[in-house]
């Protein structure tokens, strides 16, 4: 009895997670899919390839840069290099969240495959709602969010592929360009240390330098280059204040 009562415990946090697909981060991604959707679309790439590179490839960016790369003509070896450096950005959200997910008989395999899952809206998500949900729970809710939100945009795109063709540039730029507006916002609501409001605004400040330098890495030493910044302000800014600690 007490088997069955835990299947069904689970099972139920499971659908929890599932209505998360009705909140707002979920709804500004798909949006965002949209215009993706209809960046392929313009590309030429078949609507089955776009619903598996969704699947796969599952973070929006690293798509955009791997339809960009297949558009520019670049070879295997340099797309399979950008798509896996922008993807880096995701280890430390894992690295996050995976300890919030994780009970006393949680199975490795399990965590490894959810953090397939693991990205922005995912991570945002979350991170704010896990800490509600009782800890031998979390795996199931963040398992019903993960699932429902990649097989949701997956038939997504696979609806809306033929209907975005003839969307204007603008139109498309606009619904993808809604997805980190909204990141951004959510990140510096958030943040609890100086240190993220500072990188933040060093990462905006590089990326138009960069894409101006090296359009093809712009995103990536703009992330680098905010991060680090932010770092070594920190650190002088916690060594003056430990010295004038020390001389008082």
């Amino acid at each position: 009895m007490d088997s069955e009562d835990d299947r069904h415990s689970t099972l139920a946090w499971f659908g929890k997670g599932m209505r998360g697909i009705f909140s707002l981060p979920a709804f500004i991604l798909m949006l965002s899919f949209v215009g993706f959707c209809s960046l392929t679309a313009q590309a030429g790439i078949p609507v089955q390839q776009v619903v598996f590179m969704v699947g796969m490839v599952w973070a929006l960016p690293a798509k955009v840069i791997l339809v960009s790369s297949m558009m520019s003509g670049a070879g295997l070896a340099t797309a399979f290099l950008a798509v896996s450096l922008s993807s880096v950005r995701l280890m430390p959200m894992v690295a996050a969240l995976i300890p919030e997910l994780r009970g006393s008989r949680t199975p490795t395999w399990l965590l490894l495959f959810l953090s397939h899952f693991v990205a922005i809206t995912a991570w945002v998500f979350a991170m704010e709602k896990v800490p509600q949900v009782p800890r031998d729970r979390r795996v199931a809710f963040f398992a019903g969010f993960g699932i429902t939100l990649v097989a949701a945009n997956m038939l997504l795109v696979a609806v809306v592929y033929h209907f975005v063709a003839d969307f204007p540039p603008i139109v498309a730029g606009c619904l993808f360009f809604l997805t980190p507006v909204y990141f951004l916002a959510s990140i510096w609501h958030s943040a609890r240390h100086p240190v993220v409001y500072i990188a933040l605004l060093f990462g905006l400040a590089g990326g138009p330098l960069f894409y101006w330098l090296l359009p093809e890495f712009d995103i990536l030493l703009a992330g680098l280059g905010g991060g680090t910044l932010a770092w070594l302000v920190e650190r002088l800014w916690r060594g003056r204040k430990e010295g004038a600690h020390d001389l008082a």
